[in-house]
């Protein structure tokens, strides 16, 4: 095992050195390897080379200092640590010299062997323990940076201090603009927000948390939320935490109970149409019979009843079937920016008759998906005409922005109109649901079961009174 300390001795004048030298020299159990450099430059190419393991440096070397000399280094990311030789003591010098990161500082008139042992001795360990902290600190540093979750750190206002890129990623906005905020302010729920200010400042820990965060108008996100209270080295208080994003599992879980409730709802609806056509069949049956044999006028009145309600129910029957099975697609090569100006030209007349201003929103260049249109057009225009029935006031407003991401195309028709209550959205979808004085319930029922057969996906988000979104992503034809 080499136990050798190698030291470098820079300095300008021989007579010094040969003295440092002696006292090094004179240390008992200790092997010292002892270099030395007199040259600034030559010192600093050294340095570089990183085979020794402390440095002495004199104060004055020439035109420079030893201060300069420090500096320099520490700018090359030098390890190794520097003890500072002056001919007098100087507490400017002295203060200034570990500022830039010096070690130690000693005055060549008070050095001996002990001094000089001691100095390095404590030095070498100093740097050591500061080279192992660093080391620690770049792993946890890599860690924070690169996690996929959203990290970061927060004063004892919950006005974040440091965050990684992924918390950027997850809220679509710059890393700088977060620092500016606050974590309260993040969540959708002011309740929510209120009990994790208080929970944090008196439990000190928040674990698990379900909430919904955006940062301003950008799209909301559901995560996982964990936190807790800290202390740093100085006494002051200051919060850590971790956030991971659940949208997509949360968006799947909703896919599939809305797939599993239509299952069922298909199932409930063939059993149904069974048996009611069934006795409805019956009923025309004998209506036709009842006409053949007994023509009076009166009596066909009430036939005529009979036959055009028997009519209704199987119509009835047929839209109730056609909204619960998988509608057959034929798909074609289609512009999507066709689609959207089909759907806004069927839907003019009323748009214009209720005055309201419609904004539509392209790409530059084309969206190329495989799709049915006529299927698409009537999927999509029922969403434009709920958006337009939404709408009572005069400065009613509708967005249709169409973009394209990766792999898949978006449509989103916004208005801001009445807006839908939170325990009402998971049931737009559902076959007879309505919240219109003379709907039926079907219109929506069918655009669900039109955009999964397309493999695609819808979603809604509303503020009462304010706005409601529908968000449309089917597949997209790579270009």
């Amino acid at each position: 095992m080499n136990n050798n300390i190698n030291v470098l001795i820079i300095d300008d004048d021989e007579d010094d050195y040969f003295i440092t030298s002696d006292y090094l020299k004179s240390i008992p159990g200790k092997n010292f390897v002892i270099d030395w450099c007199y040259n600034y430059r030559n010192a600093l190419d050294e340095i570089k080379r990183e085979k020794h393991d402390v440095y002495l440096v004199d104060y004055r070397l020439g035109v420079k200092t030893g201060i300069d000399l420090i500096k320099e280094a520490k700018q090359l990311e030098s390890d190794a640590p520097f003890i500072l030789l002056t001919g007098k003591g100087d507490s400017n010098i002295d203060e200034e010299a570990m500022k830039l990161g010096a070690f130690d500082y000693l005055i060549k008139a008070e050095l001996s062997s002990e001094k000089l042992e001691r100095s390095i001795r404590y030095s070498i360990n100093r740097a050591k323990m500061l080279n192992e902290l660093k080391t620690q600190e770049k792993k946890y540093r890599n860690i924070f940076d690169k996690s996929s979750d959203a990290l970061f750190v927060a004063d004892d206002k919950l006005t974040f201090t440091e965050v990684n890129a992924a918390f950027g990623n997850l809220l679509s906005c710059e890393e700088d603009y977060l620092l500016k905020s606050k974590l309260s302010d993040l969540f959708t729920d002011n309740f929510l927000s209120r009990k994790l200010s208080e929970d944090l400042k008196h439990k000190g820990l928040i674990e698990g948390w379900q909430a919904e965060i955006r940062y301003k108008k950008n799209q909301p996100k559901q995560c996982i939320i964990s936190a807790t209270k800290e202390r740093s080295m100085d006494g002051k208080t200051y919060y850590q935490g971790i956030i991971h994003d659940i949208t997509l599992i949360k968006k799947a879980e909703r896919a599939t109970l809305r797939a599993e409730k239509l299952a069922a709802t298909g199932r409930l609806v063939r059993t149904l149409a069974h048996e009611v056509r069934n006795p409805i069949n019956n009923i025309n049956l004998a209506s036709e019979h009842l006409r053949n044999i007994n023509t009076s006028e009166e009596n066909n009145i009430y036939l005529d009843i009979i036959h055009r309600n028997s009519g209704r129910i199987n119509e009835l029957i047929k839209e109730l079937l056609n909204s619960s099975r998988p509608s057959e697609m034929q798909l074609k090569d289609v512009i999507l920016q066709s689609v959207i100006d089909e759907i806004v030209n069927s839907a003019r007349d009323r748009i214009n008759l209720k005055n309201i201003v419609l904004q539509v929103d392209y790409p530059s260049e084309f969206i190329n998906v495989y799709l049915d249109y006529e299927k698409m057009v009537i999927a999509l225009l029922n969403i434009l005409i709920n958006a337009v029935e939404a709408i009572e006031h005069e400065n009613g407003r509708i967005s249709i922005k169409l973009r394209k991401e990766k792999e898949v195309a978006i449509i989103e028709i916004t208005d801001n109109g009445a807006g839908i209550s939170e325990d009402k959205i998971p049931r737009l979808f559902e076959p007879y649901y309505t919240s219109k004085r003379n709907g039926i319930g079907l219109g929506l029922a069918a655009t669900l079961n039109i955009i999964q057969s397309h493999n695609g996906s819808i979603e809604v988000t509303s503020e009462l009174e304010k706005s409601t979104s529908f968000t449309v992503t089917i597949p997209a034809k790579n270009t």
